[in-house]
């Protein structure tokens, strides 16, 4: 009894030891901003009344300052490349920066920057995602504003 006892002790710690291991990938992957925004789902869901601009990218005179917000997203994804788990979460956090906007009155993001784990990542070109075996996370920061428009 003894020994059926420990046997099982034994196979319970390495399962716990593996489903540790499981849970504890967090990899961070910096990916181009332009795939998503160019991206089908993005071309049908995001409202091009608000305009983005990442990083130091120029935008056009700022007529009124709102405020700045964070947006930090998960996704599922389990069954999914990491990739594709990230460009789903980078496109729900711009979603969720959209109808802040639209509440506030702004037209434009600005100055839009990656802060995963309140860690700032400012690139015009790239956001940062970092994705499990189970989850993939984004955060967003940013300026909520009015600008001129042509």
């Amino acid at each position: 009894m003894l020994k059926v006892f420990f046997s099982i002790c034994i196979a319970l710690s390495g399962l716990l030891f593996i489903a540790s291991r499981v849970n504890a990938r967090d990899d961070k992957l910096l990916l181009p901003i332009a795939d998503v925004l160019n991206g089908p789902d993005a071309q049908k869901k995001l409202d091009s009344s608000i305009k983005f601009f990442f990083g130091n990218q120029p935008h056009p005179k700022i007529i009124t300052n709102f405020q700045s917000d964070v947006t930090n997203l998960k996704t599922n994804a389990f069954n999914k490349t990491d990739q594709r788990a990230c460009e789903w979460v980078f496109l729900s956090a711009l979603l969720s920066l959209e109808k802040r906007a639209k509440q506030l009155g702004a037209n434009a993001v600005v100055n839009i920057i990656s802060y995963y784990r309140k860690v700032p990542m400012s690139s015009d070109t790239q956001y940062e995602c970092h994705a499990g075996t189970l989850m993939a996370g984004v955060a967003l920061k940013g300026d909520f504003v009015k600008i001129e428009t042509p």
